[in-house]
């Protein structure tokens, strides 16, 4: 089971990176709260990973602090939030935010996440709020808070700022609009998504 990773950063499209260890690329999924502190391409990286391995696949996930990751797994226990809605929740707000919000009971802000209802969001505090009390990881990281979709080409920042949004669970036009509203000239994609994002959570 891979838990640890350290190589040479080789491609960035969230929500996928590539890292290249040893002479093998590896392919994993990463919220943006990880990819708005990658290091630029060619440059050495270490990311904590979570490994899923299933009959049909393998998939691994990929984040920059351990908080995150260990937030992650305790996310994909609770009923009805698989992989993609773990990183949509891990991309719209960092574990010290998620884990305030539950404590003090903020559904309005778990809500305006991408693919979070209201009725999720109180299922998220209820069944998580007993976890991050007793995680001493994220229990610590928490006490230090307190349109149309066009084709572009691959590397345009808001393509993939769009496409990026999407995997989180936006439709094509919500995912568009909210890029759109954002002042993105000479804004790399993932400052596009975070201030997409933030615009969703306010």
């Amino acid at each position: 089971m891979i838990a640890w990773m350290h190589g040479v950063l080789r491609e960035k499209h969230p929500p996928l990176l590539l890292v290249d260890t040893g002479g093998v690329g590896y392919e994993m999924e990463a919220p943006m709260t990880t990819f708005y502190d990658l290091p630029g391409i060619g440059e050495p990286v270490t990311l904590h990973v979570h490994h899923i391995v299933r009959e049909d696949a393998q998939q691994l996930y990929a984040f920059g602090r351990r908080a995150e990751r260990d937030l992650f797994r305790q996310l994909l226990r609770v009923s009805g939030v698989g992989a993609k809605l773990g990183l949509a929740i891990l991309s719209g707000m960092d574990a010290s935010r998620f884990a305030q919000c539950v404590l003090e009971g903020d559904g309005a802000s778990l809500s305006r996440l991408p693919g979070i209802g209201k009725k999720t969001a109180e299922r998220l505090i209820m069944e998580m709020r007993d976890r991050i009390e007793t995680d001493s990881t994220v229990a610590a990281t928490a006490t230090t808070a307190a349109g149309s979709v066009v084709a572009f080409r691959r590397d345009d920042p808001i393509a993939e700022a769009v496409r990026a949004l999407i995997a989180l669970g936006l439709k094509p036009q919500e995912a568009s609009r909210r890029v759109n509203a954002v002042e993105s000239d000479g804004l790399a994609c993932e400052e596009i998504v975070r201030r997409a994002l933030q615009s969703m959570v306010r």
